[in-house]
């Protein structure tokens, strides 16, 4: 009998952004005098606000005195930035949402895989392509994704929903009936968004088949048109039907930090259970909390002057999309996205496949982007480059692909 999780072996190759950089590794050690720009991985490239950086600086102080010492968090997260949370993100929006529904967590990847562990192995999981590869691979980790097909790039259990040029990366509806639905809007990778309109389809889709939607909402923060949805929770019903993902990772930089929370209304059950319950009983169970000092970071980040500041980083974010968008489009590239989300999602050029433009951009521009093929199947042709460099790193990434 085997005593390992075969589902790990399952799994074709290693995580996506670790074959990027052994590729930038393996190419850098021979070519040890060029000198690499990255606008693949998702990282952030501002230091932290200056108000964010004060604040855990005293609240590591705080952490030297008796008086002040604060040891286990509360599993949920603390009182104050749960409050900050509901007044900022939810109230503004005129969203109800209660503390208790409210779980902090560090950092929207863990809870994007963990989540499934509340239910069952036998649910039909529905996902967009291409998409996070999180979604994929925790439901192949555990077990509900079946086989992985290499010769088709899918999983045998999972309902693919593509997004294509065709649809405006929005997916519809699948033809098979899901249980759990994901869906990220701004989408990453595609940068495409979702109209309030759209959205109340999906919600209302749902409800009618007896799904739930995991909705992942990390880059509302870039939202620039007026009238996109920044919450799930502003469709009629969604507290009957869906569970929301944030992160502090893109929209105050803290990818080095960790930071985020998932929202479960009290409202939301599934065969007749609260779903708010079991996640709290997962949270009491395998996770300690997220440490006072980070809490306190993610507070200041709702200060007026954490809002003015990380505006600001965000704006600067926005530019270098912007910019790569339109120098592409510039250079006769179809680019789609750097609008709503800090990704543009280009077409390959003259029929390379996505790691064959990689290799290329690599070897004769020195810059890193991410094959959409990594994405899945309908990612196959596109490519995704990120606003989140340094702004001089973006000008001279675009006059190197300008180049060549």
């Amino acid at each position: 009998m085997s005593k390992i999780n075969a589902n790990y072996l399952k799994l074709p190759g290693s995580y996506l952004f670790a074959t990027i950089g052994k590729k930038v590794k393996d190419y850098t050690a021979a070519n040890p005098e060029k000198k690499i720009i990255r606008l693949g991985i998702g990282d952030v490239s501002l230091p932290l606000a200056p108000v964010i950086a004060q604040e855990m600086s005293q609240a590591s102080l705080e952490l030297g005195a008796s008086e002040t010492f604060h040891g286990y968090p509360d599993y949920e997260g603390y009182d104050f930035l749960r409050a900050a949370i509901i007044e900022n993100d939810y109230k503004a929006r005129g969203v109800d949402i209660g503390s208790d529904e409210i779980f902090v967590n560090d950092g929207a990847k863990c809870d994007s895989a963990d989540l499934g562990d509340i239910f069952s192995l036998a649910c039909k999981v529905a996902v967009c392509d291409p998409v996070y590869p999180v979604y994929v691979d925790s439901n192949a980790l555990a077990g509900r994704a079946g086989e992985f097909l290499t010769e088709k790039g899918y999983w045998s259990n999972l309902i693919y929903m593509p997004c294509t040029e065709a649809n405006g990366f929005v997916p519809e509806y699948p033809k098979e009936t899901p249980d759990l639905i994901y869906l990220c809007f701004p989408n990453n990778p595609t940068g495409g968004a979702i109209t309030k309109e759209q959205l109340q389809g999906w919600v209302d889709y749902a409800k009618r088949v007896g799904a739930v939607i995991i909705f992942d909402a990390a880059y509302e923060a870039y939202i620039s048109e007026p009238g996109l949805p920044h919450s799930i929770y502003e469709c009629e019903g969604a507290k009957e039907c869906a569970i929301e993902m944030r992160s502090f990772s893109k929209n105050a930089g803290f990818t080095g930090v960790r930071l985020g929370f998932t929202v479960v209304p009290k409202t939301l059950m599934c065969d007749g259970v609260s779903l708010n319950t079991l996640w709290m009983k997962h949270q009491e169970t395998k996770f300690n909390g997220v440490s006072y000092v980070v809490q306190r970071a993610g507070a200041a980040v709702y200060t007026p002057e954490g809002k003015t500041q990380t505006a600001k980083q965000v704006a600067y974010y926005m530019k270098n999309a912007r910019e790569i968008r339109e120098g592409l489009k510039a250079c006769g590239y179809t680019v789609y996205g750097g609008e709503n989300a800090p990704y543009v999602w280009l077409k390959t050029p003259e029929r390379m496949t996505s790691w064959e433009f990689f290799d290329y951009l690599l070897e004769n521009a020195n810059v890193v982007g991410t094959p959409g093929s990594g994405f899945g199947p309908h990612g196959e042709g596109f490519f995704r480059l990120t606003g989140f460099g340094s702004y001089e790193n973006t000008k001279a990434a675009l006059e190197r692909i300008r180049s060549i």
